[in-house]
């Protein structure tokens, strides 16, 4: 399936937010992209361009293509509790955000990468689906044979140990449990989710 593969800093930009980590050319040019740079002068955004801006900020941030996003606001939806908050705490349970917030890898696309070619085990079974769903109770290790590739120990040595509350890590055995899903305050992207969700009740 196809990613986005276009310049990081330019989408950065975009949103005013360093969605994909820290960004030294944000920090030099915290304004829109474009021809004519912060002199530009922008009309004032609708509505719905607010809307589909916070979206397409979620769909950047997790890393999920519009059909995959689609149906997950769909199962959000046929949940029991807020649309919004129980469509972020999808996004969360994802393997490859999980694995990017245990600290296995730095960034979410490296989390993809390192799920896709098969370095990741959950339950003891070796599992390669980016977008496997995580419940309560999951136990999310290191391959055995990837324990001591450089990728993974490096990002392991520079990771806050237990920075997520509904995570826990456990360093010798190179394993994450993933205790429970995320309340909303716990979460600490800045997506407004109620405007995804007036958007897709037009």
């Amino acid at each position: 399936m196809a990613r986005y593969r276009g310049p990081k800093s330019k989408i950065a930009r975009k949103f005013g937010e360093a969605i994909f980590g820290p960004d030294k050319v944000l920090e030099k040019k915290n304004y829109a992209p474009g021809q004519h740079g912060n002199n530009r002068r922008r009309k004032k955004e609708s509505e719905y361009g607010t809307q589909l801006k916070e979206k397409q900020k979620a769909k950047y941030t997790y890393g999920v293509l519009e059909r995959q996003f689609r149906t997950l606001f769909g199962a959000a939806q046929r949940s029991k509790g807020i649309t919004g908050e129980v469509l972020l705490q999808l996004l969360e349970s994802r393997l490859d955000n999980t694995v990017f917030r245990l600290g296995i890898a730095p960034t979410r696309r490296a989390a993809r990468q390192l799920v896709t070619h098969k370095h990741i085990v959950v339950n003891g079974t070796l599992t390669n689906i980016p977008s496997y769903q995580l419940r309560p109770g999951d136990v999310i290790t290191v391959r055995e044979k990837s324990k001591s590739l450089v990728a993974i120990t490096d990002s392991l040595a520079g990771a806050r140990r237990n920075a997520y509350a509904w995570l826990e890590w456990d360093g010798e055995q190179m394993a994450g449990k993933f205790l429970n899903r995320p309340e909303r305050e716990e979460i600490p992207e800045n997506i407004k989710e109620q405007l995804i969700v007036e958007l897709y009740s037009k």
